[in-house]
Order: C-alpha cells, then structure tokens, then sequence
C-alpha cells in the first residue's frame, strides 16, 4: 500500500522509515517532508506543484489539496505527525471523505490545542496532575501569582491556553518574572490569541518522563491505550541543563530510572483515567497521544497532554520497535489494537540532536552537511533529518541545513552505554559550519 505521512520534521522522517520498513508499503509520501525523507528508501516528497507547505495541512483549501492528492495517488493510509493540522481538523476532514487517516478529531485534540480543556479534563475524571487555576483577566490572575508568592519560593508555571510551538510554557522563579510573563501573554499579545486566556499551575518537583501510546476510542464503545515503552528528551540547550529551553536537544529510550512501580502508578493514576474521559466524552481518537509525566518516588503526575507522538522522542522509540508500525497504525483504525503484537527490542537507544549555530536564538541557514558514511556505517546509527533541504541544483544533490535543530543521531546499543558511545561516534561522521550538540544526553 502507499502512505501519506503529514509534517518535515525529524519525527516526520522516523516516522516515515519505520513505515517504510513494512513489506506491505510500496511507498511513503511525506508532505512536505525534508532533505532525509527525500532520498530515504521507499520514500517521496509531495511535489512543489502541490502547494505551500506551510498551509496545506492547516487550512481548508489545504486539506483540500491534500485530500486530491491521497485519491488521485491510491493512498491507503494517512498518518498525521504535528499538532496544529490536527488542531484545525484535518482527521474530521479526512474521514468525511472515506478516507483512512490516523490521529484524533478536532474536538479531542483539544487535549492539547488548549491546556483549559485539558486541564478540566484531568480534574473531571481524576488524572492525577498538578493543581492549577485558569484566567482570562489579566488583573485577576496577576493578582493570584502576587499571592502564591506571598511567603513562598516555590516558582509558579504559567502555560498560555493555546498552541504556541513549545514558547507557551514558562516557569516562573519570582513575582517580577511572573508579571513580565503576564503582561507579555495577556496585555502584549506576544504569542497571539494563543496567550490571551492562561493556567497558572502549582510548580512539581522530580524526573520528566514521556511516555508515547497508540491509541484507539471510538465513540459509545470501549477502548484501548497501548504505552511505547518510556523516554526523556532533554530540552535545555548546554549540557548539565542549563541555558534556555528548545525544541528537544535530544532524547533516549528506555529511561532507567522510570521503575515498574512508577510505571504501574502511570497506569493507575493518569493512562486509565484518561482513557475512562475519554470514553465517557464520546471522543473519536483514534491516533498516538503522548503523556508529559514528573516522576517523584516512583509516583507520577501529568504535565501535560501531545496529541500526537513526541519530538525528538519519536527517534528514540522507533528505533526500538519489533513490530510493523504501518501495521500498528492500521490496528489502531479498525478497532483491533487491543490484540496488536506491540513488542520492543531489548537494549536502549540514544538520540542526540545537532542544532544550528545561533539556536535556540537567530541561527544559521544553508551549510552543508558532510558526512563520513564508511564511520557512520560502523555505528549502525541512523540520521533522522529535521531541518535540512536537498540541494538538487548543485553539481552532486547535498543536504544544506535550513532549521535551527538540523538532525539526530540515533543510536541502539546494548545497554545505555553503549548506545550513548555510537551515537557520539555517529555525530563525529557528520560535520556542518557551526554545528553544536549537547555530550550529555542520557548522562544529565
């Protein structure tokens, strides 16, 4: 069968190998997709012909575009990779056409267009999560952090309601730094309508642990929700986590420190409460959610709900799968998830991430990238590219870096060790002017 994967980033490209790796795909289109989907095996770009990319998953001409091009191409299955084209109903779409395509409708995806309702969510059906307040009025809520911090040192969190790509989240370490934030969101509009209603949320203590699930409701029947085995992404830009925050600097697959007690507790106290919600809302989900836990003495509690496999985690997990992801998503579909052989290799896998010269801040664009493939080969690493273009125009097609987070090394070993010891062999193979990279990942 061929597929359509939505999205250009580095969970983009794992997710378009692992698919790829399915004796029943012939081909995986990827829309837009980057410079490493467009020369991985059994793997497309859509055509420039089709449109903006910037726009053809988010609007309703968009849709459209794509919704053309899945029939016209025979296109079996679409698997939706970011957050905003499900934000703006792309499922809803996609399905009123008959067409198969995995990820919640909009109404779920509320789940994490907007942390109010999701934060209502958790206290409705008991999702054990840490204790926050919503505001619209900017006095009302400045009035409420003067408050926290009348004899405290606790820091408060403060989360914009809205999608904000990963600039919606702020921990605030004083009443100073809270009234800046404030105004910013809700007075300045520094992130739009995104940052005009907020949660203010009680500061927890402990270990960040993602744990990545499928997941298959459907509404007025019963469903199922199948945890990937954990991860962490390190999301501090230098080394010891320290600097400011990213997209992802890098992650790994098992966590050691995430013990079968605190699993156990995951599974009691946020996975089946969620999916209970989930059920008694009616909700159609029928895609991959992603569960931000803090871990403290084996007890979790949620953060924060993804409505869609995590970035940079993604390239971490895959890499572990033993099974056939095209026929993981294809269960998750027709209701037979529950019984889905969902088994992981033995082992670990480290994935760190070569960011840009000048990120998280302006940075670099168009370097190439070199590569030594008789030392890449010896690691047995694979590179997921997440912001880089094919330069076809040049005398021999090089890869030139376009993102401020280029690639990632990802990396199995036998134990976390070793894997750790490949994928920083692996990155030595690759070079790009201002190329930079955290050593720690995994070791923080």
């Amino acid at each position: 069968m061929k597929i359509l994967v939505i999205g250009s980033g580095g969970r983009e490209h794992a997710m378009a190998w692992s698919l790829a790796q399915s004796k029943n795909v012939e081909t995986v289109w990827v829309a837009p997709g980057n410079g490493g989907t467009a020369v991985e095996v059994k793997c497309k770009n859509t055509p420039a012909s089709l449109g903006d990319p910037s726009v053809l998953a988010v609007t309703e001409s968009g849709q459209d575009v794509l919704i053309g091009f899945v029939q016209r191409e025979g296109i079996a299955l679409t698997v939706v990779g970011p957050e905003l084209p499900l934000a703006e109903g792309i499922v809803d779409r996609f399905r009123a056409k008959g067409l198969a395509i995995v990820g919640p409708c909009k109404e779920a995806a509320r789940l994490e267009a907007s942390k109010v309702f999701s934060k209502s969510f958790m206290r409705k059906y008991g999702v054990r999560a840490a204790g926050s307040e919503n505001f619209t009025n900017l006095a009302e809520a400045l009035s409420y952090a003067k408050k926290h911090f009348d004899g405290k040192q606790a820091p408060l969190v403060i989360k914009a309601d809205g999608l904000a790509a990963g600039k919606g989240v702020v921990i605030a370490a004083d009443l100073a730094e809270a009234e800046c934030c404030l105004g910013s969101f809700m007075k300045d509009g520094s992130l739009g309508a995104a940052g005009s209603s907020v949660v203010l949320e009680e500061f927890l203590e402990g270990k960040e642990v993602s744990v990545l699930a499928a997941v298959s409701v459907q509404p007025g029947g019963k469903g199922v929700i199948r945890p990937f085995v954990s991860a962490r992404d390190h999301k501090r830009r230098f080394d010891g986590g320290q600097g400011p925050n990213t997209g992802g600097m890098g992650s790994i697959a098992p966590v050691p420190d995430f013990t079968p007690a605190a699993q156990k507790d995951f599974e009691t106290a946020i996975l089946q409460p969620t999916l209970g919600g989930m059920e008694a809302e009616g909700m159609d989900y029928r895609g991959f959610i992603f569960f931000g836990l803090m871990v403290k003495d084996d007890r979790c509690s949620l953060l924060e709900y993804n409505v869609r496999l995590g970035d940079p985690e993604t390239q971490a997990v895959l890499p572990l799968a033993d099974f056939d992801f095209a026929g993981l998503c294809s269960s998750i579909l027709d209701g037979t998830l529950a019984a889905f052989p969902l088994n992981w290799k033995p082992g670990a896998v480290c994935a760190p991430v070569a960011v840009a010269d000048g990120y998280p801040g302006a940075y670099r664009k168009g370097d190439p990238i070199t590569l030594d493939a008789a030392a890449l080969a010896k690691t047995g690493a694979r590179i997921f590219i997440a912001g880089a273009l094919l330069d076809e125009g040049a005398a021999v097609p090089v890869l030139r870096s376009s993102g401020g987070r280029v690639l990632a090394a990802s990396a199995w070993g036998a134990d976390a060790d070793q894997a750790w010891t490949k994928a920083y062999e692996a990155l030595g193979a690759l070079s790009f002017a201002g190329m930079a990279y955290r050593k720690d990942i995994g070791r923080e």
